[in-house]
């Protein structure tokens, strides 16, 4: 029997997976890379290895960095101290050299799902001493490397403002968000070996998801006991119904909420919710956030 952890990491691996075969995973993807001029990488958790390595946008820098053992080595433990930092929130690490690399975590509720990764970039001027301060470390672990052509690389090495930076982080964030809502789709629409009857109640759901509906209405529209209907539902689905109807509804708000003119309370009661109450606490344990933040994170402060 496989432990919570490996069994979260199997999870991560298998909707890392659907995501980046996603068409919003691969438009936006392009588009970052031709705007920022940046490697990007969608990477599951527990995934230690190097994520920008052999990426067409890879720092040449970091590139020779990666050919040696000792550089590796440390470029693998930035990049386990990135994801141990940035589970609640986008996080930037500096590496030996000084470089920073970037990740920003896509969670679905309460569950980390993977994390979208940029970087290799300086946030200040190369100099020639902390070049040298890197060429010492290199020497001190015994690294065999190329310094003259090492340190061209370094001096070519993207500089950003602080700016800018935090302009990109902000991209990404707002992306993570987009990917979280996929996420949650996939879960939703989860239906392998989906019987007839299950079929016909997500669709009786989604044509209902406005109306005050309970798990007895919903069994009598397929002419099953509400007993049966829930076991075999949960089997089909993986979700309990009243778990898959607040999903439904809340992603029913967030398709609302992307209008900046939209109330959030308005959202909330044409989703179907009945409370606020109800729907503020539904909606933070999908989202992991309240609907407020989610709001001013689409579409910056003053709207929440």
């Amino acid at each position: 029997m496989s432990s919570p952890q490996e069994s979260a990491a199997t999870t991560s691996r298998s909707t890392v997976e659907q995501l980046r075969v996603s068409q919003i995973y691969r438009d936006y993807e392009q588009a970052f890379r031709e705007t920022t001029g940046l490697p990007i990488h969608l990477r599951p958790i527990e995934a230690f290895n190097l994520p920008h390595h052999g990426d067409p946008k890879e720092n040449p820098f970091c590139m020779l960095m990666a050919s040696t053992n000792h550089s590796c080595a440390a470029c693998l433990q930035l990049q386990r101290k990135v994801e141990e930092s940035a589970q609640l929130e986008p996080k930037t690490l500096k590496c030996f050299a000084g470089l920073c690399d970037s990740a920003v975590p896509v969670r679905v509720g309460e569950n980390l799902i993977a994390f979208l990764q940029t970087g290799q970039v300086l946030l200040h001027q190369p100099s020639k001493q902390e070049f040298a301060k890197t060429t010492r470390q290199l020497l001190k672990w015994g690294t065999e490397i190329d310094l003259k052509r090492l340190e061209e690389a370094y001096f070519q090495t993207r500089v950003l403002t602080k700016t800018q930076h935090e302009a990109i982080l902000r991209l990404l964030t707002i992306f993570a968000q987009h990917l979280s809502q996929l996420s949650n789709e996939l879960i939703v629409k989860k239906s392998a070996a989906e019987s007839p009857p299950v079929t016909k109640a997500r669709i009786f759901i989604a044509e209902h998801q406005g109306d005050e509906l309970s798990l007895t209405q919903v069994a009598k529209e397929v002419n099953m006991s509400a007993f049966y209907f829930c076991k075999m539902f949960k089997k089909s689905t993986g979700l309990t119904f009243t778990d898959y109807l607040a999903r439904v509804r809340v992603e029913k708000v967030k398709n609302l909420l992307l209008n900046p003119n939209r109330r959030v309370s308005e959202a909330a009661y044409e989703a179907g919710f009945q409370s606020l109450s109800q729907f503020n606490r539904v909606f933070r344990r999908i989202a992991g956030e309240s609907p407020s933040v989610y709001r001013e994170k689409l579409h910056g402060p003053g709207h929440a």
